[in-house]
């Protein structure tokens, strides 16, 4: 798709999708084969001609390139800034703005796609930083000691940093700022993305898995989402199967936000939004005594009354 006046490169316009799921009690995202030996999230252009609406031509490509049928998606946000990587290529006009369009996808089914060169990646393996299920992570230490070095004397910069990376005993750590400390990072070149962008030689950088064009910060707006989410809306059940133990829901939960929550506060905080109801029955798979097995009630997360789940961090 093109747009802008003659002589313009015009404007193309590509779909980008973050499908995650849960495998062996951790959050993982899909990612499709592609031209950069990079890890890379389902892309595809969108034809204005051949393509009815945006989300039917988002996940006719998906399937086309992973074997996955998305279920529920919804629409992230629009990224295009100047001075990025583009999308990968897409046939159009030489010289054309790339724009893509990123969706978040849930489901239950985080298994390998028969025939598909599509696989499931840890998305902690690209934001190690996020990952405070066992505590604080070591990596942090030193990666906060670059971004002060970076921030200098500048006050604004270093209140970034303070408040993003809670550097101060004042300060909380908000597992939904995801996107705003991987730009950040970006911002203070510690991610390979920022190098490759500004066609400079790799240098020590954060930790973490690169991901081909923009798709790490399209990631990053997609984990933000779903864990902001997870406290005000059931989200966490478009993860996982149709019964399960509160052991699980709690892993579940604990995956997605990276963060470790108080087990007895978090069972009586599930047990008091009315989300979950005892089958009768119990799973004998724990390794130790029977537990109880729950399902969800059946609240439409659309309803805007329904609750989310509470997230008592251990402390």
């Amino acid at each position: 798709m093109t747009a802008g006046p003659p002589g313009d490169g015009g404007v193309r316009i590509g779909l980008s999708a973050v499908v995650i799921g849960l495998r062996d009690a951790r959050a993982a995202v899909l990612t499709a084969p592609g031209d950069s030996p990079e890890a890379a999230l389902p892309f595809g252009p969108f034809d204005p001609v051949r393509d009815r609406t945006f989300e039917r031509a988002l996940r006719d490509f998906v399937t086309a390139q992973t074997g996955f049928r998305p279920g529920f998606v919804e629409q992230l946000y629009t990224f295009g800034d100047a001075g990025r990587a583009s999308p990968r290529a897409t046939p159009g006009p030489s010289g054309a703005r790339e724009v893509s369009v990123g969706y978040l996808a849930l489901t239950v089914d985080a298994v390998d796609p028969p025939g598909a060169e599509a696989r499931w990646a840890p998305v902690l393996d690209f934001f190690p930083w996020e990952d405070h299920r066992r505590g604080r992570p070591a990596l942090l230490a030193p990666l906060i000691e670059r971004l002060e070095r970076w921030a200098g004397t500048d006050d604004r910069r270093r209140l970034r940093v303070q408040t993003l990376f809670a550097t101060t005993p004042d300060a909380r750590w908000s597992e939904s700022r995801v996107l705003e400390r991987y730009e950040l990072l970006y911002e203070a070149g510690l991610v390979a993305e920022a190098a490759r962008d500004r066609d400079q030689a790799p240098s020590t950088v954060a930790p973490g898995r690169a991901m081909a064009s923009d798709h790490r910060r399209i990631l990053a707006t997609g984990l933000g989402r779903l864990r902001s989410k997870l406290r005000y809306r059931p989200v966490l059940f478009d993860l996982t199967p149709s019964t399960f133990t509160l052991s699980q829901l709690q892993a579940a939960a604990e995956a997605v936000a990276g963060i470790a929550l108080h087990k007895q506060n978090f069972r009586r905080g599930v047990e008091r939004t009315g989300l979950v109801a005892p089958t009768g029955g119990f799973s004998t798979g724990t390794g130790g005594r029977p537990a109880a097995l729950f399902r969800a009630t059946g609240v439409d997360p659309a309803d805007g009354q329904a609750p989310g789940l509470p997230l008592p961090i251990q402390r």
